[in-house]
């Protein structure tokens, strides 16, 4: 049984003890009772939005720039302690990927499936976002290609230009589609495949190009990383002294994305946005699949790959639209250099949905994971003393905890759009010096902002199957 099925039917139990009417359970990964009438948060959350636009009007945008130039001074990091980082990091893929191969089939009991898709692309996407870019130390490539790009025997390669990083944007996309659409990516055998395979392709591209050139052009997790990584309140100067930033403080100077790295991002929220929605009631309906008769994962893989093709495609339309219109609407002419700088105020939105979507998949996988660590390959070892600990799924269900976690997940939602629009201000004043020009090029897009908004509470708070 997945971690997303113990929690849905921890959810079910107090909802069966509420009279008839009272109660909507979800029965999915974020399965919980509802405490408050879903309207008020919709029409609170669009009001939240707004009104921080309306605030930022009467706003200097240079007061608020240097506002957010703040930093404080925390310490350094020397550069040194890369390499050590690293290795450490390589080492354990490899015990996980053997842990793939020679442990349980079980999920739940193997750690390569909970400490990649919970543990990576979950809990350190979050971290990413809030503190900094930590990928950087945990790099699994770089101490292996420090080793051997002295034997390699000759010069690195030089890719064109023009190649950018769509060979990224080509790889987070398959990554999305195996995480998504695959019928079986929790497997532990085909995941410990397909994460040896990437790694291998990708440290052979690595010694032929360099590991700097090919991390910014193709590995894709340096790349998302790398964008996510400009959220984070810690920044690190090329001398390694850390300092401390605002929420969405090292936002404002951002240089404008390229095409390529732009359509990453806005992929990574439509991604997680159709994530959501493809578990709802509403989307099986809509397809003519009865949500309490859930064929399985094979059965909707043609649905789910259109409508994730779908949603990709209706988000990069929309903002691009928004940024076309508001450049019209201030006088500019430049639309993709407008929306390759703007694009930054998807970051917010794109972190905020990501906390939202997977609280409750992190809670519960990863004391799991904390369980299947101890013994990887289900000998009966306890090598950290946790292999006994009990997971707790209550964690996640019950009232108390449906209120809480639904407000949290809430207030990511709000606040991530909140800080998107003081992100969108401070960028707009960079594109249009006259004040006005720049307030009145944000309307279209702080409308799409608002509108996201509501989405997104709504699919918190739609009845859900998975």
């Amino acid at each position: 049984m997945s971690a997303g099925r113990r929690i849905a039917l921890a959810a079910l139990a107090p909802a069966a003890c509420l009279p008839a009417g009272q109660a909507l359970a979800h029965a999915s990964q974020r399965g919980y009772v509802l405490l408050l009438p879903t309207g008020y948060y919709l029409a609170g959350g669009a009001l939240a939005v707004a009104a921080s636009f309306a605030a930022l009007a009467l706003l200097n945008p240079r007061r608020l720039q240097n506002l957010l130039g703040l930093r404080l001074p925390l310490g350094r990091v020397p550069d040194r302690w890369r390499f050590a980082a690293s290795l450490a990091s390589f080492l354990l893929l490899a015990v996980l990927v053997a842990a793939g191969f020679l442990g349980s089939r079980d999920p739940l009991s193997n750690p390569l499936p909970l400490v990649v898709w919970s543990l990576l692309w979950v809990g350190l996407t979050i971290v990413q976002g809030v503190f900094g870019n930590l990928w950087r130390w945990l790099d699994p490539w770089y101490a292996p290609w420090r080793m051997l790009s002295p034997w390699a025997g000759r010069a690195p390669l030089k890719p064109p230009a023009w190649l950018g990083c769509w060979p990224a944007v080509a790889l987070f996309l398959a990554f999305v589609w195996f995480e998504l659409i695959d019928p079986a990516p929790d497997d532990p055998y085909r995941l410990a495949v397909a994460v040896g395979l990437y790694w291998l392709a990708t440290f052979a591209a690595m010694l032929a190009l360099g590991h700097a050139e090919w991390s910014r052009r193709g590995e894709f997790l340096s790349v998302f990383f790398g964008l996510i990584a400009r959220l984070g309140m810690v920044e690190r100067t090329p001398d390694g002294r850390l300092l401390l930033a605002l929420p969405g403080g090292k936002l404002a100077g951002a240089p404008a994305l390229s095409l390529p790295a732009m359509t990453l991002l806005l992929v990574a929220l439509a991604s997680v946005s159709f994530d959501g929605l493809s578990q709802t009631f509403f989307w099986l309906g809509l397809n003519g699949v009865n949500p309490l008769e859930l064929p399985g994962r094979t059965a909707l893989t043609g649905i789910n790959g259109v409508g994730l093709a779908l949603a990709c495609l209706l988000l990069g339309g929309l903002f691009l639209l928004c940024v076309w219109l508001g450049e019209r609407m201030g006088g500019g002419e430049r639309t993709l250099p407008a929306a390759g700088l703007l694009v930054w105020s998807i970051a917010p939105i794109a972190l905020a949905y990501h906390v939202a979507h997977y609280l409750t998949v992190l809670l519960v996988d990863a004391q799991y994971a904390l369980v299947a660590i101890s013994d990887p390959f289900s000998r009966g070892w306890n090598l950290f003393g946790t292999a006994y600990m009990p997971v707790r799924a209550a964690v996640a269900a019950g009232s108390d905890a449906a209120w809480t976690i639904w407000n949290v997940q809430a207030a990511a939602i709000v606040g991530g759009h909140v800080v998107a629009v003081v992100a969108a201000h401070l960028l707009a004043a960079r594109l249009h010096p006259c004040r006005r020009a720049a307030l009145v090029s944000q309307v279209p897009l702080n409308a799409l902002m608002i509108a996201y908004t509501v989405f997104g509470l709504w699919l918190l708070s739609s009845p859900a199957a998975g």
